[in-house]
């Protein structure tokens, strides 16, 4: 039997997120050396907390987690490589060559807490149900997800358009049921959320982190028209179509 006050607010962390097994544990004061006391400091002021992501299983679901995520297993709780077969590694090996994430997500299963390395990004725990049990997300964003989640990847239309727009030309697609964290470089707050019925939004810039699958993602001239795009000093522009909604960066 294991007894942990990790989950018990205190004067330096805070429980600030919680989703399924997922908690998201910050910390409001932080010691550090002395050396690296300045950049601490500037650190908190620029809302940057140190923040811990935990998941707690109970026996009758898993998680996966990005490779090298974890930090300690409390409880008996097994790691095993979520591979199913030759044919799953082929498809996922194809997948980490093109994307930044890792080839195999290590499943956790059992029962006990696990906690993950320290990160001083921001998360976000998103529940599949809000997107229609489907979204895409930007390489990198990835962090932990309920074993219910399937990770694949969305290939985008215009390849060539992708490629010279420095956009790459796939994302990791998360679809099934289940909650995922993910690691946002700005706060929940600070996103704007865009929702379209058959309507279309156009960004310059990978500044949308994520979006529902639903959507039609191409990568257009920002006017129709050589001058257009001339005057406007706007070359390419990323346009989301259809029915679905938009995370996205405004600053």
């Amino acid at each position: 039997m294991i007894k942990t006050d990790i989950f018990k607010n205190s004067d330096s962390r805070q429980i600030k997120d919680k989703k399924g097994p997922f908690s998201v544990i910050e910390y409001s004061k932080l010691t550090t050396p002395y050396e690296q006391a300045a950049n601490a400091y500037f650190a908190m002021q620029l809302n940057l907390r140190r923040k811990i992501v935990t998941a707690e299983l109970d026996g009758s679901k898993g998680v996966l987690l990005q490779a090298g995520a974890m930090k300690m297993m409390l409880g008996d709780i097994q790691m095993s490589a979520d591979i199913k077969g030759g044919w799953d590694f082929i498809k996922k090996a194809a997948s980490s060559a093109v994307t930044k994430e890792s080839l195999a997500k290590p499943k956790y299963t059992g029962s006990g807490i696990l906690v993950l390395e320290p990160t001083f990004k921001h998360i976000l725990l998103e529940d599949l149900r809000d997107w229609k049990n489907s979204m895409v997300i930007e390489d990198g964003l990835f962090l932990a997800c309920e074993d219910t989640v399937d990770i694949s990847i969305q290939i985008r239309k215009q390849l060539a358009a992708g490629i010279l727009g420095g956009e790459g030309w796939v994302n990791s697609k998360l679809s099934g049921s289940g909650i995922v964290a993910l690691e946002s470089p700005v706060p929940r707050e600070e996103l704007v959320e865009i929702e379209l019925q058959n309507d279309a939004v156009k960004i310059d810039g990978n500044y949308a982190i994520a979006w529902s699958s639903s959507l039609d993602f191409t990568i257009e001239k920002a006017s129709k028209s050589i001058l257009g795009s001339a005057v406007s000093s706007e070359g390419l522009v990323n346009v989301y179509r259809g029915t679905g909604k938009i995370l996205a960066i405004l600053k």
